[in-house]
């Protein structure tokens, strides 16, 4: 009798959280959360025409707030989901050469793998995800970024397009004092 009592307690008491739960339960569009409240890394977009298509990143936009960032926040030698809550959505009509990576049109979610020294570009099939686990097995390929310092810190993560003519431009991932970047060409 004790046992199901306990039972209905602590059904009782997981239905009556289970709302409050939900409502603080970020929603994985890059928009805002379920309650109406702007998520502390707000959506983004990064856009680039090329030769007449238009290529887009979604992703969420990570504040350093007085953390360190690399190889701490975001630690090396471990794949990143290169932004903050849902996975960075990569959407292109059409294919792609992201450093020495072919990628045919369609849909994909980007991660990268930071180090000390190089960086890897990471594009991944599977799509849909939080952006953490890491669904290892799902990578579409990897290349290489090249990398600088930036002259002063960041605040704000950023992923952009740069340099854009033509066919042709870089991805830029800037955050702290580092920006690294890939070659994109539109085949």
């Amino acid at each position: 009798m004790k046992t199901l009592a306990r039972c209905t307690l602590l059904a009782l008491a997981f239905a009556t959280a289970l709302p409050a739960i939900a409502q603080d339960a970020p929603m994985t569009d890059h928009g805002k959360s379920v309650n109406g409240k702007p998520l502390a890394s707000p959506a983004a977009t990064a856009e680039a025409t090329l030769d007449g298509k238009t290529i887009t990143i979604k992703y969420n936009s990570p504040r350093m707030r007085g953390r360190k960032i690399m190889g701490d926040l975001v630690p090396y030698g471990k794949e990143w989901r290169t932004g903050a809550n849902p996975a960075t959505i990569l959407i292109t009509p059409v294919d792609l050469k992201i450093g020495d990576l072919t990628v045919p049109a369609g849909t994909y979610t980007l991660f990268t793998l930071p180090s000390a020294g190089e960086w890897q570009f990471i594009v991944s099939k599977k799509t849909g995800e939080w952006g953490i686990p890491y669904p290892a097995g799902s990578d579409f390929g990897r290349t290489p970024m090249m990398k600088r310092e930036l002259s002063s810190p960041l605040e704000d993560m950023t992923i952009a397009f740069e340099h854009t003519e033509g066919n042709k431009t870089q991805l830029h991932v800037k955050w702290e004092t580092t920006d690294v970047y890939v070659p994109v060409v539109a085949q």
